[in-house]
């Protein structure tokens, strides 16, 4: 009888350890997936915060939609049109002081936003509709596109300070060179 008491006393003690581990177990996993529920939280956080932003930045070039600015997301990434002829007469890559104005808005907001001012930024060039004549300066409708893309960088990071349109001196947007 002592034997058959040893052995439960075995086998209950093995049950013991084997709960032991199961628990010790249990408790890894519930700290692992405690750990994977605050990266969660955060990433989400994280993700809020990126859509707050983009809604806040939506909302201040809000005012510029009237001249056709849209802003939409490709890619991940925001990006800001505008029409043609808001900036350029057909043909010319001259901006118009009505697109000065605007990309000077636009620049306002970036340069009064912290962390939009240390992006980078890219420009691209748009052409007409209009078949460009041969033996125009640009040579076709892409070295226009071109030429216009670097006069709105050109604008965006000349020096700020002058209206657009106003006598001696050239407005500019004052953002820094070294991210567009």
């Amino acid at each position: 009888r002592d034997r058959d008491d040893l052995a439960k006393y075995k086998s209950a003690q093995d049950q013991i350890n084997q709960m032991n581990e199961q628990i010790r177990e249990a408790h890894l996993s519930a700290d692992k997936m405690q750990q994977a529920l605050t990266e969660y939280k955060q990433r989400a956080d994280q993700l809020q915060l990126i859509e707050d932003r983009f809604r806040q930045l939506r909302s201040r070039l809000e005012l510029l939609t009237k001249v056709g600015l849209k802003v939409v997301v490709r890619n991940n990434r925001m990006v800001i049109q505008l029409p043609g002829d808001v900036l350029f007469d057909s043909g010319k890559d001259q901006l118009k002081a009505q697109g000065k104005e605007v990309l000077s808005q636009v620049a306002d907001v970036i340069r009064n936003d912290n962390d939009l001012s240390k992006r980078n930024f890219q420009v691209a060039g748009h052409t007409d509709d209009q078949k460009y004549p041969a033996n125009g300066p640009f040579g076709d409708n892409w070295g226009l596109s071109l030429a216009r893309a670097r006069q709105v960088l050109l604008f965006m990071i000349g020096p700020n300070g002058a209206k657009p349109g106003a006598k001696g001196g050239s407005a500019g947007g004052g953002l820094d060179p070294r991210h567009w």
